[in-house]
């Protein structure tokens, strides 16, 4: 699914969040960039927008690692960097989110954007994946998510489910023509856990505490985890 969709991804992403997630991913961008780090991993970089956030926040020792293991994505990040004349900033690598090609506590902070639900929800890797994230990570190193969440207000919560269903997935259906994808998208976010399970899912796999921030009324959020 993830090497038919790149070449109509980021158009569907704009108009479905209506532009909003360039901005989530800046602030997901700022939160990676708290501490000052050395090393930053986007993992599951997708087309390369949360690295470019990265990239052009980062001062220039900052060594920036993005990785996907979606080839057609990893090139498409590729050549947005470099049109953004970030080229020289990011080293690209494929690679499987199970099995990360980094020592143990590489990275002083790992960044995700909109990829954590695909690694998590309804798949078997998930433990693996929370495994790897904390191995690459150092002690005190943050786990930077940002992705679709459950608004808390039932209200609110039932009109974003509606909108996914009824906008989200026909308008990515008709532009990529790839309709098991988006009926993916759709299932995937109504179905995914609310902030407290995904709380609960990164205190079991072994971070030592984890903040949330709710954005757009809670139907995404901002989560990070302290290894």
């Amino acid at each position: 699914m993830f090497t038919e969709v790149p070449p109509s991804y980021d158009l569907v992403n704009r108009l479905v969040s209506l532009g909003m997630d360039k901005r989530w991913r800046r602030l997901a961008a700022a939160a990676c960039l708290v501490e000052k780090p050395q090393r930053v991993l986007d993992l599951g970089c997708g087309t390369g927008d949360l690295t470019i956030s990265i990239a052009r926040l980062a001062g220039e020792h900052v060594e920036i690692t993005a990785l996907d293991y979606s080839l057609p994505m990893l090139e498409r990040a590729r050549q947005k960097v470099a049109r953004a004349g970030l080229g020289k900033r990011v080293k690209f690598i494929s690679g499987e989110a199970t099995s990360l090609p980094f020592p143990d506590g590489y990275f002083d902070c790992v960044g995700i954007s909109f990829a954590f639900r695909n690694l998590t929800y309804k798949n078997p890797v998930k433990e693996p994946h929370l495994a790897e994230v904390l191995r690459v990570l150092r002690g005190g190193g943050r786990y930077v998510i940002v992705e679709s969440s459950q608004p808390e207000n039932r209200v609110i919560r039932a009109l974003f489910h509606f909108y996914i269903r009824t906008v989200g997935q026909p308008v990515g259906t008709i532009i990529s023509g790839k309709r098991g994808a988006y009926r993916y998208l759709a299932e995937s976010m109504t179905g995914f856990y609310t902030p407290s399970e995904v709380r609960e899912m990164l205190l079991s796999a072994g971070f030592r505490s984890v903040s949330y921030r709710p954005l757009l009324l809670g139907a995404v959020g901002l989560h990070v985890a302290i290894r």
